[in-house]
């Protein structure tokens, strides 16, 4: 089974082209936090701030959900399951998740959502605090080498070249967004969570992965496709207050 944090991630979304460094021209950063850096500065004033689409969910047993989410960079992820009478919704805000059922909080705690910081956030909070969230989630930023996945070079961050078990992400060097993370499971070191995203296509000055993949131990878990991805939508913050449930306006 996923972590709780795996199976209510990796929904978000966006993305526009920037122009692209031709791969002779890049080079390897120092640490984590230089590309981290990188990262920022290339898509600063140009990523989309809002996020909504609809996402089909297949789980192992082959029962399939459909979530409409919502994001607000930086920080702010609603996800609501259908049907929508069931009011059945989980939060991501103030780094801690709220879960709510009939429009009732049932439960909360803290947690920083790696899929957001890496996926979202990391193009709208200042470099220093995704720093500091990335160290919190146990990543070695000293640790940096050069790959190529799916046919384009990618950093790994957090591992030396040949290590598939220490906790790492992976950022396509040339576009510099995430597409696959490693970590050993909370509940058993032996078996290595693997999250990808896939199917990336520009979206409103960013990107967005329109296919998200957990495996563990190679073996598919769940499998997330977004449909009708829009950006920069008008959302009203209430949706995304954790004191009180209100109806997702956006959804139609």
């Amino acid at each position: 089974m996923l972590q709780f944090p795996q199976v209510l991630s990796a929904l978000l979304l966006g993305a526009s082209v920037a122009t692209a460094v031709p791969s002779n021209l890049i080079t390897e950063p120092k640490n984590g936090e230089e590309l981290i850096a990188r990262m920022r500065e290339r898509y600063q004033g140009k990523w989309y701030r809002t996020l909504t689409f609809t996402q089909k969910t297949t789980f192992p047993d082959g029962r399939v959900e459909t979530w409409y989410e919502a994001l607000e960079l930086p920080g702010k992820l609603r996800i609501d399951v259908a049907p929508l009478d069931s009011m059945k919704t989980i939060l991501f805000r103030n780094d801690s998740v709220y879960q709510f059922d009939q429009g009732k909080l049932k439960d909360s705690k803290p947690l920083v959502h790696p899929l957001m910081v890496l996926g979202f956030d990391v193009y709208g909070d200042p470099v220093a605090k995704t720093v500091q969230k990335l160290k919190s989630l146990k990543y070695d930023l000293s640790k940096v080498h050069q790959t190529t996945w799916q046919g384009r070079p990618t950093y790994v961050v957090g591992a030396q070249p040949g290590d598939t078990t220490s906790p790492q992400f992976w950022i396509d060097a040339e576009r510099l967004y995430f597409v696959r993370s490693l970590e050993p499971s909370k509940k058993d070191p032996k078996l290595i969570n693997d999250t990808r995203f896939e199917k990336y296509i520009p979206l409103a000055g960013g990107w967005i992965e329109m296919e998200v993949l957990f495996l563990t131990n190679g073996k598919q878990q769940v499998k997330e496709e977004y449909l009708n991805p829009k950006a920069n939508v008008k959302l009203d913050p209430a949706i995304f207050e954790p004191s009180s449930w209100k109806a997702p306006g956006w959804v139609k």
